[in-house]
């Protein structure tokens, strides 16, 4: 059975989602992270990504990770879509074909949109209204407008990502691309790829995943 590590808190939103969508049984260890402790390494600490007991599992020291049956996974991207393999059913690849569109959306959601839109996301967190920081959000959502173009044309003609069908796919894109959903304008410039981000949010699956991350300590 599927065992997961890691809190709602982090990027284990992404492979709980996708369980709760699938409906596969698993065993949940949350696991917080490290730096969201004052001391991580005392003895009555709970369960975090700098303890040995995780180490042992994940020596990078970082959430998600999954172990099933002797295979360990530490990306929360390659965690899902080998979720989505094995469980998932219509959420995972039916072809050869769509496990490669399947990778590449991942790999377009890790490498084109997560960085700028945590970016976003961060600094707004951080007193995001001086001007530099306001500059700051600026360049990133620049570098946001381009892969959201090749979104837009991708959802201007379907509803999802891969196929007519809700993916993993989908999954892993909107997760990526939640960071930047502060933005106050950004999203409104691309409207196929904001209504698809409102109808992925809309999914039970999803809200009763951000009910659980919700009442986590922030």
């Amino acid at each position: 059975m599927i065992t997961l590590y890691g809190v709602y808190r982090s990027r284990a939103s992404r492979p709980l989602w996708l369980l709760a969508e699938c409906g596969a049984d698993f065993t949940h260890v949350p696991v917080i992270q490290s730096y969201r402790l004052d001391q991580p390494k005392a003895p009555d600490a709970p369960l975090n990504t700098a303890s040995p007991n995780f180490l042992a599992i994940n020596p990078i020291g970082q959430v998600p990770a999954l172990a099933d049956d002797g295979l360990v996974l530490s990306e929360s991207l390659a965690i899902t879509l080998y979720i989505a393999r094995r469980h998932g059913g219509p959420l995972g690849p039916q072809s050869d074909a769509e496990s490669a569109l399947m990778e590449q959306w991942a790999l377009f959601a890790a490498t084109a949109l997560e960085g700028p839109a945590l970016e976003i996301l961060n600094t707004s967190a951080n007193g995001g209204t001086t001007p530099e920081a306001q500059a700051h959000i600026a360049i990133n959502a620049e570098k946001l407008r381009r892969p959201l173009a090749r979104l837009q044309v991708q959802l201007s003609t379907r509803p999802w990502l891969v196929d007519d069908r809700f993916t993993v796919a989908d999954i892993n894109t909107a997760e990526c691309l939640r960071y930047a959903q502060g933005h106050p304008s950004l999203l409104s410039e691309f409207p196929a790829v904001l209504d698809w981000l409102n109808r992925c949010q809309n999914r039970p699956a999803f809200k009763a995943m951000w009910e659980k991350r919700l009442a986590e300590p922030a």
